[in-house]
């Protein structure tokens, strides 16, 4: 089995019905399409229905029919397999661990983190370096990642 991805947490009860409301993690808003299943401490859950409301999802899952079954998932984060996109996209558990290499072959260090910005998401290194992901040259292979960055962005 693939490694799975956090996508979202559930929150309180949402009404009577069993619903709740879900924080998501992941930018995949297909993740709460009807059918979709997510796994869960407490097991697979299957959405039922979904809705945006504002800045929140409220969602029902096949079997939880009372406030008393939400209120049991309350705080459950909710996982789910990797979504089959293009060959080109970089997930950040493939980035953390993984050695920067700059393309003259010198290792910058290990990814620890990789930090939201709006401009270009940021990998920082063990080393305290940040570099923006847009300088990364191709996929990590061998628990390596190729960055091409300007000149001085290591002198800072």
């Amino acid at each position: 089995m693939a490694d799975l991805l956090e996508i979202g947490r559930i929150g309180r009860p949402q009404g009577l019905r069993g619903a709740v409301v879900v924080a998501l993690t992941t930018d995949r808003l297909e993740r709460l399409d009807v059918g979709s299943v997510l796994l869960s401490a407490a097991g697979e859950l299957i959405v039922q229905s979904s809705r945006h409301d504002g800045q929140r999802w409220i969602v029902t899952f096949v079997g939880v029919t009372t406030r008393e079954g939400a209120e049991a998932l309350t705080g459950s984060v909710l996982s789910a397999e990797p979504l089959a996109l293009n060959d080109d996209t970089l997930w950040i558990h493939e980035l953390i661990g993984a050695r920067v290499v700059d393309q003259a072959g010198v290792d910058r260090g290990e990814v620890i983190s990789v930090l939201a910005n709006p401009a270009s998401d940021l990998l920082e290194l063990d080393t305290g370096s940040l570099v923006p992901l847009r300088f990364v040259v191709g996929e990590p292979s061998a628990g390596s990642i190729v960055v091409d960055v300007p000149d001085g962005l290591w002198d800072l």
